[in-house]
Order: structure tokens, then C-alpha cells, then sequence
């Protein structure tokens, strides 16, 4: 059932305690970790303790629950001193949701990708 944790999901094991996490930041609804490996010098997770499979089906089940998810996110970044405006290279930040394998999606519980530190060059990928 949707939103309900599933016995396969690393992240839903994160969740329960189960698997051992670097946790930055927690909430009654999200938890937010840094990622073991790090593609950025800050790269934290934001995931929602409940299941969905992605951004768009987390969305459409439980919006202010993805929204959460970015509200989270900002705290992260300001946390981390990653937010536009600090001074020195690699102000800035990018919120990333992958969705679906061919996309870079490894583990399929909706989570956001906070990235900064470093120059992020466009286009990504």
C-alpha cells in the first residue's frame, strides 16, 4: 500500500533505524542524510518516512508531504551554507529528484538530492 513502509527499501530501513544513516536533520515527516557517495562536497538526501516510489506519486498522494520534502531541503542547504548570496566559490544549491532507472534512480522511495559547495555546470548529467 502506498505511503507504507516496504521490507525491500533501503531508504524505509533508514527510516526505521534499521540501517545505520549520517542524519542531518529530522522531523515528524521527513529525514534527511548525507549521501554515501557524495557527488557534490555537500550531498545530503531529503527523503519522507513515508513510501512512494518517486516525486510525482508522492506528490499526488500526500502534496504537503512533498512539500515538506523542499521545505527540508532549504533547511539543509542553509544548514550546510550552501544558500545563493554566501560568499565564496560554489554558492548556490540544486535540488534534485531523480525518477525512474534511466533517469539515475537506484532506490525507489521518493527522495531529493541536495547538492552545493562546488560549481553545479548546466546542463546536469
Amino acid at each position: 500500500m502506498a505511503g507504507e513502509p516496504q521490507a525491500d527499501c533501503l531508504f524505509c530501513k533508514i527510516v526505521a533505524g534499521e540501517v545505520p544513516a549520517t542524519v542531518v536533520r529530522e522531523s515528524q515527516t521527513i529525514v534527511a542524510f548525507r549521501d554515501i557517495n557524495p557527488q557534490a562536497p555537500t550531498h545530503v538526501l531529503v527523503i519522507p518516512k513515508a513510501h512512494y516510489p518517486d516525486a510525482a506519486s508522492l506528490a499526488a498522494a500526500e502534496p504537503q508531504l512533498a512539500v515538506d520534502v523542499l521545505l527540508e531541503a532549504g533547511e539543509v542547504a542553509a544548514a550546510e551554507n550552501i544558500v545563493a548570496g554566501d560568499s565564496g566559490p560554489g554558492t548556490g544549491y540544486r535540488i534534485v529528484f531523480n525518477t525512474g532507472s534511466g533517469a539515475g534512480q537506484t532506490v525507489f522511495h521518493a527522495h531529493a538530492h541536495v547538492l552545493g559547495g562546488r560549481g553545479l555546470n548546466w546542463p546536469p548529467g
